[in-house]
């Protein structure tokens, strides 16, 4: 039976003083071959989530099926307790009134799709996260405020410490580090 060991590295990560510095590190690392690594900005970078390879995530689809899930419910929970479990008649006004029920119906989808919303991106993103290797590295609070870092995961297929540290370094970035787990 074979065991990998598991690495004392969690990646290489490059430190850059601009945005165009990191999506042009980020393209060049994507066209190298590299596949696992992530980016820290302060800001929205424009591209960058293509340079990287991420693909288009599913959560507007279920956001949006939630919703509608949550509009029906919304719609028969009305219908149930104004037709079928507690009719009243009022004024004369016939148990089952669609426009009465939009409300509801309207609260219900929204509830629903921001709920899935809001879990789905804590779920997909892996949060909350309070450690992470890269809060290792020395510099790295920076990313929060005027730094952009981009670090090539040693679980990457191409990793490789000092192949990868030294085309890191190609890249002109202020600093190269290794990120220890």
């Amino acid at each position: 039976m074979h065991h990998e060991e598991k690495s004392p590295f969690h990646g290489v990560m490059a430190q850059f003083d601009n945005p165009n510095d990191l999506l042009a590190a980020a393209r060049n690392a994507f066209a190298a071959g590299y596949r696992k690594m992530d980016a820290y900005s302060p800001l929205p970078v424009h591209g960058l989530a293509d340079a990287l390879g991420y693909k288009r995530t599913r959560l507007p689809w279920l956001v949006f099926v939630m919703g509608i899930i949550g509009g029906v419910a919304g719609y028969a929970l009305c219908y149930w307790t104004s037709v079928i479990d507690y009719p009243l008649n009022v004024g004369g006004r016939p148990f089952h009134s669609g426009p009465a029920f939009i409300p509801i119906t309207f609260e219900l989808t929204i509830l629903f799709a921001a709920l899935t919303s809001a879990f789905g991106m804590l779920i997909a993103n892996c949060l909350p996260q309070p450690y992470h290797p890269v809060f290792n590295v020395s510099n790295f609070s920076r990313a929060s405020s005027d730094m952009f870092f981009l670090c090539i995961e040693s679980t990457d297929e191409k990793f490789d410490l000092d192949s990868t540290t030294q085309f890191l370094q190609s890249q002109n970035p202020e600093e190269v580090t290794s990120v220890e787990n």
